[in-house]
């Protein structure tokens, strides 16, 4: 299926492993030209190389606001500008209510939630100006279903999709969309370092490639009437009915 957004330019959040790296792989393989960001300058390389199609690669960390902007505006200056933003990042540590102190949250809101936030400040106006923009989050079927032993992300990552519904909503006549993308468990490093082995063998995983399978269509001309959606992908892990 021809998506119909070749020649335009995407900044992709993370882009260096994971979700991220599928992501900006199937938006090169569409010919989007790409800049990905990550903080490991020779894994970046090495993800950019693997990207391919001119991929640029930018060291940058995206999780706190200063970062997120820094990022996109870097990517702005190396591409000549941003159709295409996908934030994403890095999860906070793993806990519950108990043992999850006060002063952790704030942390997490700046990693999952204002990170985002300024993401889209440095991207969107620049979209609504031009008449045509994508924004597509990645962030957790945990906003639907919260996940055990992640307060810090089910919170953050829950008040993310609040702000990106309603952005949706104020640039929705201005040819910009805003979706968010909620993966389960797909085999990603972050995933590694939250489970055993033997945990994540008892698993149905996804395919960080076929996610951004997903990712790649919410950006596509095909997909332009679809905005404010909260997307699941998770092999049916999800099971309520709304």
């Amino acid at each position: 299926m021809e998506l119909g957004i070749a020649g335009r330019r995407a900044a992709v959040a993370a882009g260096s492993s994971g979700l991220g790296l599928g992501s900006a792989i199937a938006l090169a393989r569409e010919g989007v030209r790409v800049a990905i960001c990550g903080r490991d300058e020779a894994k970046l390389n090495a993800a950019a190389e693997r990207v391919g199609h001119g991929c640029v690669p930018i060291v940058a960390d995206v999780g706190d606001a200063e970062g997120a902007t820094a990022f996109v505006e870097a990517a702005r200056r190396a591409l000549g500008g941003v159709d295409i933003l996908v934030p994403n990042g890095g999860g906070p540590p793993p806990g519950n209510f108990e043992s999850t102190d006060v002063a952790a949250y704030p942390g997490a809101l700046d990693m999952n939630l204002m990170a985002i936030v300024a993401m889209c400040k440095a991207a969107v106006p620049a979209m609504r100006a031009q008449r045509w923009g994508r924004v597509v989050a990645i962030t957790s079927v945990s906003v639907r279903q919260p996940m055990a032993n992640l307060i810090l992300s089910n919170t953050a990552r829950a008040g993310a999709t609040a702000f990106l519904k309603t952005l949706a909503l104020e640039v929705a006549e201005e040819g910009v969309t805003v979706n968010t993308v909620q993966p389960g468990v797909h085999r990603t490093p972050r995933l590694s370092a939250l489970y055993t082995d033997e945990q994540l063998d008892a698993m149905r995983l996804g395919d960080a490639d076929d996610f951004g399978a997903h990712v790649a269509f919410l950006c596509s001309e095909a997909a332009k009437f679809t905005n404010g959606v909260q997307l699941h992908i998770d092999g049916g892990a999800y099971t309520a009915l709304l």
